[in-house]
C-alpha cells in the first residue's frame, strides 16, 4: 500500500483498461486529488515460460481455459503481502451480490485488492488459499472482471469523504434504508402536460419528507418487492 486513503490494487490481464471511466468525473477528480489511489497490476508478469502463459486446460476436461493457481497466487502475494489488511476480492458471477451495505463497508476501510478473472475462471485452490471473496455485480456473465471491478470501485469511491459535494447525497439514494430512491423533479414546473407534484412546491418540509418516503416505498413495492421483506 502507498499513502493514506483508499488504495485499490487491481490484478488483470489488461491493465491498460484502467483507470478508464474511473479517471473522469467524481472518481477521476478524487483520484487526481489523492483521495484514493489505483494500482493496476498485470497478472501476465507472473506467467510461465517464454510466452508468459497464465492459463491451462481445465482438469477433467471441458471448454475454455482456467487461470493457474500458482501464477495468480504470485501476483496476489506481490500486490498484497501477508500483513496487508485490505480485503481480497474476486469479481465473479457466482459471488455474493454487490449491495450498498457492502459498498459502505469497503468505503470505510483501507482499500481492496481486486482480481479480475478471464476465460472460464480461476483455479479454485487459489480462491481458497488466498482467501478471495467472490463478488458479483449481477446475474449475467461478462468477458472478464474488469468492468465489474470498475462498477465496484465507482460505487465505493463516491462514498469516500469529500468526493460528493453534499454528504446528504449519499444518504438519500436507492438502497439506503432498504428502499429505491424517490422520484426527482426540477424546472420547468410543467412539461408536456406533466406538472411537478404540488407538495414539492409547498415549502412544507414535513409533507415533502412524507411524500418522498411514500413514493419510495410505492416504487420499491412495484419494482423490487424483495427489498421490503414483507
Amino acid at each position: 500500500m502507498t499513502g493514506p486513503g483508499f488504495h485499490a490494487s487491481v490484478l488483470t490481464l489488461y491493465p491498460e483498461m484502467f483507470p478508464g471511466p474511473l479517471g473522469v468525473s467524481l472518481c477521476g477528480e478524487a483520484l487526481a486529488r489523492g483521495t484514493w489511489s489505483l494500482e493496476p497490476r498485470d497478472i501476465r508478469a507472473f506467467g510461465r515460460g517464454r510466452h508468459r502463459a497464465v492459463d491451462d486446460t481445465p482438469a477433467g476436461g471441458g471448454p475454455g481455459m482456467v487461470i493457474r493457481a500458482d501464477v495468480l497466487a504470485e501476483a496476489i502475494d506481490a500486490a498484497a503481502p501477508g500483513d496487508d489488511p485490505r480485503p481480497r476480492l474476486l469479481m465473479s458471477p457466482r459471488g455474493r451480490p454487490l449491495r450498498q451495505d457492502f459498498v459502505r463497508e469497503l468505503a470505510a476501510g483501507p482499500g481492496a485488492l481486486i482480481v479480475c478473472g478471464r476465460f472460464e475462471g480461476v483455479d479454485e485452490r487459489v480462491i481458497e488459499g488466498r482467501d478471495l471473496v467472490e463478488v458479483s455485480i449481477g446475474d449475467y456473465v461478462l468477458s472478464g472482471g474488469e468492468i465489474a471491478a470498475m462498477v465496484l470501485l465507482d460505487a465505493v469511491v463516491r462514498l469516500l469523504p469529500g468526493v460528493m459535494g453534499a454528504a446528504a447525497s449519499g444518504e438519500e439514494e436507492s438502497f439506503e434504508g432498504g428502499l429505491l430512491e424517490y422520484p426527482h423533479y426540477t424546472r420547468p414546473r410543467e412539461w408536456e402536460g406533466r406538472a411537478i407534484p404540488d407538495v414539492l412546491l409547498s415549502g412544507d418540509h414535513g409533507r415533502i419528507a412524507r411524500f418522498r418516503r411514500d413514493a419510495a416505498r410505492a416504487l420499491t413495492r412495484a419494482r423490487r418487492p424483495d427489498l421490503l421483506g414483507d
